[in-house]
Order: C-alpha cells, then structure tokens, then sequence
C-alpha cells in the first residue's frame, strides 16, 4: 500500500497557504515524505488561489512536483470561481466522499489547515 497524506486546506490565510500548505507540498513527494499526496481545497482557500499570483505561482511548483490538487465544486459554484480553478487545473469534486474514504482508510493520513 502507497504511503499517502490528503491535505485539507480550508484557510484564506496567506501565511499559512506560503509558508506551510504549499511550502510543505513543493517538497513532500521529491524528498520521499509521502508516495502520493494531495490537496483538497475547500472553502476560502479557493478564493485566496483565484486571487492571489504569488500563491498561484507557489501552487504551479506543487502542482509540478507530482502533488494532486482538488477543490469542492459546492464551494467554488458559490464563490463563481470554479472556471477559473479548472483554468489553473484544479480537480473539481464532491470532496465529501473523498475526504470520507480518507478518513476511513488505513493507508491515507488527513491533516487540516
């Protein structure tokens, strides 16, 4: 079984998206931390990714290092930014049934932010 983290980025906060989320995830799968790893942004994160080009700009290395990104299209529909998140290649989904089978899984570690 793969070694996998899912990662739960709800906060609009800058520091914490710069200096933690996507700090962490340019180098958790190049540094062999984790054999697979995504982001599930839900809620207000979305809204700091659309809006904000130096944390576009830090996603784009995360995003090339191998790390998978997913948003909740309920919350992307209600901010009117899903276009937008697809644009950058972010996944949507019902994050509700992944994070549950996170959750429930063995294998797969959940932390929130």
């Amino acid at each position: 079984m793969p070694n996998e983290l899912l990662i739960i980025w709800s906060s609009q906060e800058k520091e914490v998206a710069q200096k933690l989320i996507l700090l962490y995830g340019s180098v958790m799968l190049d540094r062999g931390y984790w054999d697979k790893a995504t982001i599930m942004i839900w809620g207000p994160s979305a809204k700091l990714l659309v809006s904000d080009r130096e944390i576009q700009k830090q996603f784009e290395v995360v995003k090339r290092s191998g790390v998978k990104f997913n948003a909740c299209v309920v919350c992307t529909d209600d901010y009117g930014i899903s276009k937008e998140l697809e644009a950058l290649g972010v996944e949507l989904i019902h994050t509700g049934d992944m994070l549950t089978q996170a959750l429930q899984s063995e294998h797969i570690k959940v932390i929130t932010f």
